[in-house]
Protein backbone atom coordinates (compact mmCIF):
# COMPACT_ATOMS: atom_id res chain seq x y z
CA UNK A 1 0.00 0.00 0.00
CA UNK A 2 1.62 3.49 -1.00
CA UNK A 3 0.89 6.20 1.79
CA UNK A 4 2.44 9.72 2.04
CA UNK A 5 2.27 11.56 4.95
CA UNK A 6 2.59 15.83 5.45
CA UNK A 7 3.92 16.50 8.61
CA UNK A 8 6.39 19.51 9.58
CA UNK A 9 6.04 20.75 6.51
CA UNK A 10 7.09 18.08 3.97
CA UNK A 11 6.05 15.18 2.60
CA UNK A 12 7.24 11.61 3.88
CA UNK A 13 6.38 8.37 2.27
CA UNK A 14 5.41 5.86 4.28
CA UNK A 15 4.05 5.64 7.76
CA UNK A 16 6.20 8.29 10.08
CA UNK A 17 6.65 7.99 13.89
CA UNK A 18 4.65 11.11 15.39
CA UNK A 19 3.92 9.93 18.91
CA UNK A 20 5.93 9.37 22.49
CA UNK A 21 4.32 7.82 25.38
CA UNK A 22 4.02 11.62 26.56
CA UNK A 23 2.56 12.45 23.73
CA UNK A 24 -1.01 13.99 25.01
CA UNK A 25 -2.75 12.43 21.86
CA UNK A 26 -1.30 9.12 22.84
CA UNK A 27 -2.43 8.76 26.39
CA UNK A 28 -5.31 11.24 26.80
CA UNK A 29 -6.77 11.33 23.07
CA UNK A 30 -6.67 14.33 21.66
CA UNK A 31 -6.87 13.48 18.21
CA UNK A 32 -9.14 14.93 16.01
CA UNK A 33 -9.22 13.73 12.21
CA UNK A 34 -11.54 13.74 8.88
CA UNK A 35 -11.29 11.65 5.78
CA UNK A 36 -12.22 12.56 2.69
CA UNK A 37 -11.97 10.61 -0.53
CA UNK A 38 -10.17 10.46 -4.07
CA UNK A 39 -11.76 8.42 -6.93
CA UNK A 40 -11.97 8.03 -10.34
CA UNK A 41 -10.03 11.23 -10.76
CA UNK A 42 -12.16 13.28 -8.91
CA UNK A 43 -12.23 14.42 -4.65
CA UNK A 44 -15.86 15.18 -3.88
CA UNK A 45 -16.31 17.46 -1.60
CA UNK A 46 -12.73 17.89 -0.55
CA UNK A 47 -13.52 21.17 0.42
CA UNK A 48 -16.18 20.29 2.99
CA UNK A 49 -14.38 17.78 4.57
CA UNK A 50 -11.64 20.32 5.25
CA UNK A 51 -14.29 22.79 6.41
CA UNK A 52 -15.09 19.81 9.56
CA UNK A 53 -11.90 19.29 10.32
CA UNK A 54 -11.24 22.86 11.07
CA UNK A 55 -14.56 23.08 13.18
CA UNK A 56 -13.02 20.15 14.88
CA UNK A 57 -10.06 21.07 15.57
CA UNK A 58 -12.06 23.84 17.72
CA UNK A 59 -14.66 21.27 19.01
CA UNK A 60 -11.70 19.88 20.71
CA UNK A 61 -10.02 23.01 22.05
CA UNK A 62 -6.62 23.01 19.80
CA UNK A 63 -5.43 25.64 18.24
CA UNK A 64 -6.24 26.05 14.42
CA UNK A 65 -2.93 26.09 12.03
CA UNK A 66 -4.93 25.71 8.77
CA UNK A 67 -7.90 27.77 6.79
CA UNK A 68 -9.96 25.15 4.86
CA UNK A 69 -8.46 26.49 2.02
CA UNK A 70 -4.98 25.45 2.96
CA UNK A 71 -5.89 22.15 3.52
CA UNK A 72 -7.31 21.59 0.33
CA UNK A 73 -4.42 22.57 -1.56
CA UNK A 74 -2.59 20.26 0.51
CA UNK A 75 -4.45 17.00 0.29
CA UNK A 76 -4.44 18.02 -3.44
CA UNK A 77 -0.84 18.20 -3.92
CA UNK A 78 -0.55 14.63 -2.29
CA UNK A 79 -3.14 13.39 -4.50
CA UNK A 80 -0.74 14.16 -7.50
CA UNK A 81 1.41 11.50 -6.32
CA UNK A 82 -0.89 8.63 -7.27
CA UNK A 83 -1.96 7.82 -10.37
CA UNK A 84 -4.81 9.96 -11.53
CA UNK A 85 -7.32 7.15 -11.22
CA UNK A 86 -6.38 5.63 -7.63
CA UNK A 87 -9.13 5.16 -4.84
CA UNK A 88 -7.38 6.86 -2.15
CA UNK A 89 -8.52 7.94 1.50
CA UNK A 90 -7.12 11.65 2.40
CA UNK A 91 -7.10 11.84 6.15
CA UNK A 92 -6.20 14.97 8.41
CA UNK A 93 -5.08 15.31 11.66
CA UNK A 94 -4.77 17.34 14.72
CA UNK A 95 -3.56 16.10 17.99
CA UNK A 96 -1.98 17.94 21.20
CA UNK A 97 1.65 17.02 22.06
CA UNK A 98 1.23 18.32 25.77
CA UNK A 99 -1.30 19.06 28.65
CA UNK A 100 -2.56 16.84 31.28
CA UNK A 101 -6.23 15.67 31.28
CA UNK A 102 -7.13 19.06 29.03
CA UNK A 103 -5.03 19.34 26.66
CA UNK A 104 -2.55 22.47 25.80
CA UNK A 105 -3.74 24.09 22.23
CA UNK A 106 -0.37 25.46 22.20
CA UNK A 107 1.08 22.14 21.51
CA UNK A 108 -1.03 21.38 18.46
CA UNK A 109 0.20 19.07 16.07
CA UNK A 110 -1.04 18.32 12.23
CA UNK A 111 -0.67 15.61 9.69
CA UNK A 112 -1.80 14.91 6.70
CA UNK A 113 -1.77 10.98 5.59
CA UNK A 114 -3.04 9.73 1.98
CA UNK A 115 -3.03 6.14 0.96
CA UNK A 116 -4.59 4.14 -1.63
CA UNK A 117 -7.70 2.41 -0.42
CA UNK A 118 -9.95 0.64 -2.59
CA UNK A 119 -13.97 1.60 -2.64
CA UNK A 120 -15.73 -1.20 -1.01
CA UNK A 121 -17.67 -3.55 -2.79
CA UNK A 122 -21.90 -2.05 -3.46
CA UNK A 123 -23.80 -4.91 -3.81
CA UNK A 124 -25.00 -4.70 0.06
CA UNK A 125 -24.40 -5.55 3.68
CA UNK A 126 -26.12 -6.68 6.53
CA UNK A 127 -27.19 -4.77 9.96
CA UNK A 128 -28.33 -5.62 13.17
CA UNK A 129 -29.59 -3.51 16.51
CA UNK A 130 -26.28 -3.10 19.06
CA UNK A 131 -26.59 -3.16 22.76
CA UNK A 132 -23.82 0.01 22.72
CA UNK A 133 -25.83 3.74 22.42
CA UNK A 134 -23.75 7.01 20.81
CA UNK A 135 -23.45 9.61 23.46
CA UNK A 136 -25.17 12.86 24.25
CA UNK A 137 -23.20 15.86 23.49
CA UNK A 138 -23.19 16.39 27.54
CA UNK A 139 -21.04 12.55 27.58
CA UNK A 140 -18.54 13.59 25.16
CA UNK A 141 -17.27 16.10 21.90
CA UNK A 142 -19.55 14.76 19.53
CA UNK A 143 -19.54 17.73 17.61
CA UNK A 144 -15.90 16.93 16.57
CA UNK A 145 -14.81 14.13 14.49
CA UNK A 146 -12.69 12.71 17.55
CA UNK A 147 -10.61 9.32 17.49
CA UNK A 148 -12.18 8.89 20.75
CA UNK A 149 -15.88 7.89 19.71
CA UNK A 150 -14.10 5.09 17.68
CA UNK A 151 -13.56 2.41 20.36
CA UNK A 152 -17.31 2.79 20.94
CA UNK A 153 -18.11 2.33 17.04
CA UNK A 154 -15.08 -0.66 17.09
CA UNK A 155 -16.92 -2.45 19.69
CA UNK A 156 -20.30 -2.51 18.16
CA UNK A 157 -18.57 -3.85 15.13
CA UNK A 158 -16.73 -6.75 17.11
CA UNK A 159 -20.48 -7.22 18.46
CA UNK A 160 -22.17 -7.18 15.32
CA UNK A 161 -19.80 -9.57 13.58
CA UNK A 162 -19.57 -11.92 16.40
CA UNK A 163 -23.50 -12.37 15.40
CA UNK A 164 -22.73 -12.70 11.92
CA UNK A 165 -23.32 -9.36 10.73
CA UNK A 166 -21.48 -6.38 8.33
CA UNK A 167 -22.78 -3.37 11.07
CA UNK A 168 -24.44 -2.11 13.49
CA UNK A 169 -27.21 -0.06 14.05
CA UNK A 170 -26.51 2.54 17.20
CA UNK A 171 -28.92 4.19 18.97
CA UNK A 172 -28.86 7.52 21.09
CA UNK A 173 -29.33 7.65 24.62
CA UNK A 174 -32.65 7.53 24.08
CA UNK A 175 -33.47 4.72 22.55
CA UNK A 176 -33.94 5.89 19.16
CA UNK A 177 -31.86 5.67 15.93
CA UNK A 178 -29.11 7.39 15.45
CA UNK A 179 -26.70 5.66 12.75
CA UNK A 180 -24.60 2.51 11.96
CA UNK A 181 -21.32 2.56 13.42
CA UNK A 182 -19.73 3.95 10.89
CA UNK A 183 -22.23 5.52 8.65
CA UNK A 184 -25.22 7.57 7.90
CA UNK A 185 -28.33 5.52 7.66
CA UNK A 186 -31.50 5.92 5.30
CA UNK A 187 -34.56 4.28 5.03
CA UNK A 188 -37.54 4.15 2.61
CA UNK A 189 -40.97 3.77 2.78
CA UNK A 190 -43.80 4.32 -0.12
CA UNK A 191 -41.09 5.88 -2.15
CA UNK A 192 -39.93 8.39 0.34
CA UNK A 193 -36.42 9.16 2.42
CA UNK A 194 -36.26 8.75 6.16
CA UNK A 195 -33.27 9.64 7.69
CA UNK A 196 -32.64 10.46 11.72
CA UNK A 197 -32.54 14.19 12.20
CA UNK A 198 -28.96 15.25 13.73
CA UNK A 199 -29.57 15.73 17.66
CA UNK A 200 -26.06 16.43 19.10
CA UNK A 201 -25.72 12.01 19.08
CA UNK A 202 -23.70 11.87 15.58
CA UNK A 203 -21.95 14.09 13.04
CA UNK A 204 -24.33 15.29 10.58
CA UNK A 205 -22.32 13.14 7.33
CA UNK A 206 -21.06 15.76 4.40
CA UNK A 207 -22.46 12.36 1.89
CA UNK A 208 -25.69 12.36 3.76
CA UNK A 209 -26.17 16.05 3.67
CA UNK A 210 -25.19 15.29 -0.40
CA UNK A 211 -27.46 12.82 -0.58
CA UNK A 212 -30.88 14.38 0.70
CA UNK A 213 -30.09 17.62 -1.43
CA UNK A 214 -29.11 15.01 -4.67
CA UNK A 215 -32.62 13.37 -4.12
CA UNK A 216 -34.78 15.92 -2.95
CA UNK A 217 -33.46 17.68 -6.79
CA UNK A 218 -35.30 15.23 -8.36
CA UNK A 219 -38.88 15.30 -6.47
CA UNK A 220 -37.99 12.54 -3.72
CA UNK A 221 -38.89 13.18 -0.05
CA UNK A 222 -36.68 13.38 2.35
CA UNK A 223 -37.96 13.01 5.74
CA UNK A 224 -35.67 14.16 9.16
CA UNK A 225 -36.75 13.01 12.02
CA UNK A 226 -36.62 10.72 14.79
CA UNK A 227 -36.56 6.57 13.69
CA UNK A 228 -37.17 3.65 15.88
CA UNK A 229 -35.04 0.56 15.26
CA UNK A 230 -38.98 -0.91 14.35
CA UNK A 231 -39.51 1.54 11.50
CA UNK A 232 -35.96 0.19 9.81
CA UNK A 233 -37.38 -3.58 10.62
CA UNK A 234 -40.53 -2.52 8.94
CA UNK A 235 -39.00 -0.25 5.80
CA UNK A 236 -39.01 -0.94 1.84
CA UNK A 237 -35.28 -0.34 1.36
CA UNK A 238 -32.23 0.58 3.75
CA UNK A 239 -28.75 2.13 2.55
CA UNK A 240 -25.97 3.82 4.61
CA UNK A 241 -24.39 7.13 3.18
CA UNK A 242 -20.76 7.78 4.48
CA UNK A 243 -16.79 8.76 3.27
CA UNK A 244 -16.00 5.48 2.87
CA UNK A 245 -18.10 3.75 0.66
CA UNK A 246 -20.18 6.43 0.02
CA UNK A 247 -23.97 5.64 -0.90
CA UNK A 248 -24.55 1.65 -0.15
CA UNK A 249 -27.78 -1.05 -0.12
CA UNK A 250 -28.69 -2.45 2.99
CA UNK A 251 -29.68 -5.99 1.90
CA UNK A 252 -30.54 -7.58 5.45
CA UNK A 253 -31.70 -6.11 8.97
CA UNK A 254 -31.86 -8.87 11.27
CA UNK A 255 -32.87 -12.00 10.01
CA UNK A 256 -35.06 -10.13 7.14
CA UNK A 257 -33.57 -9.91 3.32
CA UNK A 258 -33.90 -7.03 1.23
CA UNK A 259 -33.19 -6.61 -2.22
CA UNK A 260 -31.53 -3.23 -3.39
CA UNK A 261 -34.01 -0.76 -3.87
CA UNK A 262 -34.89 2.25 -6.71
CA UNK A 263 -34.55 4.99 -4.24
CA UNK A 264 -31.26 3.80 -2.74
CA UNK A 265 -29.79 2.87 -6.27
CA UNK A 266 -30.52 6.51 -7.59
CA UNK A 267 -29.15 7.78 -4.61
CA UNK A 268 -25.75 6.16 -5.48
CA UNK A 269 -26.58 6.70 -9.17
CA UNK A 270 -27.14 10.98 -8.75
CA UNK A 271 -23.99 11.24 -6.28
CA UNK A 272 -21.64 9.45 -8.67
CA UNK A 273 -23.25 11.83 -11.28
CA UNK A 274 -22.68 14.68 -9.19
CA UNK A 275 -18.86 14.08 -8.07
CA UNK A 276 -18.15 13.89 -11.86
CA UNK A 277 -19.21 17.33 -12.66
CA UNK A 278 -22.73 15.92 -14.49
CA UNK A 279 -25.76 18.36 -14.17
CA UNK A 280 -28.59 16.73 -11.63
Amino acid sequence: MQVWTFVDGKWVEGNPMLMGPMTHASWLASTVFDGARAFEGVTPDLDRHCGRMVRSVGAMGLKTLHSPGELVEIATEGVAKFPKDSALYIRPMYWADGGFVDNDPETTRFCLCIYESPMPDASGFSVCLSPFRRPGAEMAPTSAKAACHYPNSGRALRDARGRGFDNAVMCDPLGNVAELATANIFMVRDGEAHTPVPNGTFLNGITRQRVIDLLTRIGVTVHERTLTYRDLQEADELFSTGNWGKVMPITRIDERDLQPGPVSARARELYWAWSHGEAV
